[in-house]
């Protein structure tokens, strides 16, 4: 699909599902952020306000089934949020240009992507979201929670970014993680929550972090859709079902 084509679609696509417009400006070529308000979807809203970007929204709601919708599948066949289409290819900022800070964001970008959101993402489901609960895999995933918490307190007590002292996408991705496990209410009345209390160089590195103004409103974006209470049979089906099985 040409570049021409390829934003006619979009525009389609944003018209139907109701996308909303922030920061947008006149002439601006907008970067296209097809998401929803998850763990996984913050981190891009968190960033793009971050690096203070013009972009659009556009929902996918992943417990009604949007991401299995064509349109979605061919901007990621994975079927996963969140996705970005970015007319003007990517940038430089949000990683360290030193190149002891650039991989010490690298290494703690991994840490997130193999440990911290896999590992948080089978307690919320073992512990939240399955029909039956199992004593083994509750603990299992409980326990790997809370000793990812004590890695990243070893890490925040000695540097006050998980880079060392900029700022950076490491920071970014795993906060809202952090952000999920703390929360309480019906969603996660059964599993319960991490107290940061435990954990006080998180709890300052995390305290910093929800503080930030894009942080916020990043964390705006879609909040209204958030909704307190327990998955519905729908939401599991689409979210962790035989749909998500279905060759496509």
């Amino acid at each position: 699909m040409n570049q021409l084509g390829e934003q006619r679609f979009f525009d389609r696509w944003a018209t139907h599902n109701n996308a909303i417009h922030l920061r947008e400006r006149r002439n601006a070529t907008l970067i296209t952020s097809v998401t929803w308000p998850t763990p996984n979807g913050h981190k891009l809203h968190i960033a793009l306000e971050e690096l203070g970007l013009q972009y659009k929204v556009i929902p996918v709601n992943i417990g009604a089934g949007d991401q299995f919708k064509r349109e979605f599948l061919k901007i990621t066949p994975n079927h996963r949020i969140p996705a970005i289409v970015d007319p003007d290819g990517p940038g430089g900022k949000l990683i360290p240009k030193d190149p002891i800070g650039r991989y010490k964001c690298l290494e703690w970008i991994m840490f997130q992507m193999g440990g911290v959101a896999p590992m948080f993402g089978q307690w919320n489901h073992f512990a939240s979201y399955a029909v039956e609960k199992i004593p083994y895999a509750i603990e299992r995933y409980t326990n790997e929670v809370k000793r990812l918490h004590r890695v990243l307190e070893h890490r925040l007590a000695e540097s006050h970014w998980l880079a060392g002292d900029e700022y950076s996408m490491a920071d970014i991705i795993t906060f809202s993680w952090i952000r999920t496990a703390t929360e309480t209410g019906a969603r996660f009345a059964e599993r319960g929550r991490i107290d940061l209390g435990d954990y006080p160089a998180v709890k300052r590195w995390y305290d910093e972090m929800a503080a930030r103004p894009a942080v916020r409103r990043g964390l705006a974006v879609w909040a209204e859709q958030q909704r307190d209470q327990q998955i519905s049979d729908t939401e599991r089906e689409n979210t962790f079902g035989r749909t998500q099985f279905t060759a496509r």
